[in-house]
């Protein structure tokens, strides 16, 4: 059964009045203009780079685009009907509650198993600091960390995030001057390297249209974290506002952080240099501009990001999680909200990313594999719950409420068609490729269970 109309899913009325909205404008700011700059982007670019050589430019602008269109079409129900649970709820309103569902909790299990890969990550950087001190131990602290800071108050969440945010986008934003300046042969000893690492070692596309393929699929899944804005903007002190604020300035912040970056690094270092990989290409680009301790400078921004990420990552997997069960769809307990905070999710979200982790010592082989095999095309399935949601709820609100189109589409519904046909595009691509092949059939085989699952409570629910 899909709505006719666009009351709020039951139990829920718009905005989900009991968590609090604690949240400054300056918070949500930062949060929208950092959430772009993950870890992927520092760490994953570098075998995109190794793959597609300099056009992996074009990968991160194909793929950027594509990242635009989800959020303005996202950014048209967000802030329309502002909500922590985002796309989830949307997706209820437009498509029925097993759509809510599917991707509410796909999206929870997302997000809970990457606050554990970013703890990892981030646990490994700091033992390489402290030798001798174990991983498991700094991944618990970090956990403790955040999860008390999201448990006392939504303002922890986000002052923790302005000032990850701040510091991310200083440093890129420094890399970009730095790399710039290089590359116009205005940086003191440093000479103009022209257009030869573009044309040289095999020209733009030296391993033709497969190494291409590659850096798309590689930069696609460098762009998650955009969607915490318009899960945050539910606890700030004006959602509309700052969610048409966010979705606006989207498209420079992914044209300046992802493609201006790439274009710098490809610009100033041979794509095929070892140490793109084996040190990360800001890193190489970094030391090819002799600036000194660039590898221990690129850690430290590295460990705010991944930090961040988990600080981010906690926060949204609780307020999914709190906006599925205040919409019938998940365990009540999980739905406690206490002093504006659903404690419960929260620390249900922390326990299973840590839970992740002992998986990853306990049982590397088999089951934590599988476990990242199963999200690893998770974003693309949410990409899709909201082009199909934006379509069919277009429509109905020009229709019952036009005033709420704060944000609009751009060129609608013609290029709500064209981001769909991109989104089919990437999963043709993901099957024709090993590596990702087994990703792509592993998330359709969650997603089929939670749809089922899904589909059977709402049944249920309505002949209740």
């Amino acid at each position: 059964m899909s709505r006719t109309t666009l009351d709020a899913p039951p139990g829920t009325p718009d905005g989900d009045v009991p968590l609090s909205h604690g949240l400054k404008q300056r918070h949500l700011s930062m949060i929208a203009l950092g959430g772009v700059i993950g870890a992927g982007l520092f760490v994953g670019s570098g075998a995109g780079i190794a793959a597609a050589g300099p056009s992996i430019v074009i990968a991160y602008a194909v793929s950027g685009l594509l990242v635009m269109l989800v959020m303005r079409m996202l950014g048209e129900m967000s802030a329309a009907y502002p909500s922590s649970g985002s796309f989830s709820a949307h997706a209820e309103r437009a498509i029925g509650p097993w759509a809510g569902f599917t991707s509410g909790w796909s999206f929870w299990v997302l997000l809970c198993t990457a606050v554990g890969l970013e703890g990892i990550a981030a646990a490994k950087i700091v033992t390489g600091w402290l030798p001798g001190t174990p991983e498991w131990a700094w991944v618990a602290l970090f956990m403790l960390v955040f999860c008390t800071a999201n448990l006392a108050a939504v303002k922890n969440f986000g002052e923790f995030e302005f000032w990850f945010a701040a510091l991310k986008v200083g440093a890129i934003s420094l890399f970009l001057v730095l790399g710039v300046l290089a590359v116009a042969g205005l940086l003191p000893g440093t000479d103009s390297p022209g257009a030869s690492n573009l044309t040289g070692e095999g020209g733009f596309l030296p391993n033709g249209g497969e190494g291409l393929v590659i850096g798309l699929l590689a930069s696609v899944f460098a762009y998650g974290g955009l969607e915490t804005v318009t899960i945050a903007a539910a606890e700030s002190e004006n959602p509309v506002q700052g969610v048409a604020r966010a979705v606006r300035t989207a498209m420079w912040r992914i044209a300046l952080f992802y493609v201006g970056s790439m274009a710098v690094i490809v610009t100033l270092v041979p794509w095929d240099s070892e140490e793109v990989v084996r040190k990360g290409p800001y890193v190489a680009a970094l030391d090819h501009l002799g600036i000194p301790g660039a590898a221990q400078l690129m850690n430290v921004v590295v460990l705010v990001a991944l930090l961040s990420a988990m600080n981010a990552n906690i926060y949204g997997a609780s307020r999914i999680a709190y906006s599925l069960v205040e919409r019938g769809q998940g365990p009540t307990r999980l739905g406690r909200v206490s002093s504006g905070v659903p404690r419960v999710a929260v620390l249900a979200s922390s326990v299973f990313g840590f839970v992740c982790v002992v998986l990853s010592y306990w049982r590397p082989d088999d089951v934590f594999p599988w476990l990242l095999n199963m999200i690893g095309a998770v974003i693309l399935v949410v990409w899709i719950f909201i082009a199909v949601s934006q379509l069919r709820l277009r429509r109905r609100v020009e229709r019952e409420a036009p005033e709420k189109l704060v944000v609009r589409m751009w060129a609608f519904p013609v290029l709500t068609w064209v981001a769909l046909a991109g989104m089919a595009a990437i999963f043709v691509l993901m099957a024709r490729e090993p590596d990702t092949r087994v990703q792509l059939y592993s998330t359709g085989g969650m997603t089929l269970f939670l749809a089922a699952v899904g589909y059977a409570w709402q049944r249920a629910r309505a002949h209740a």
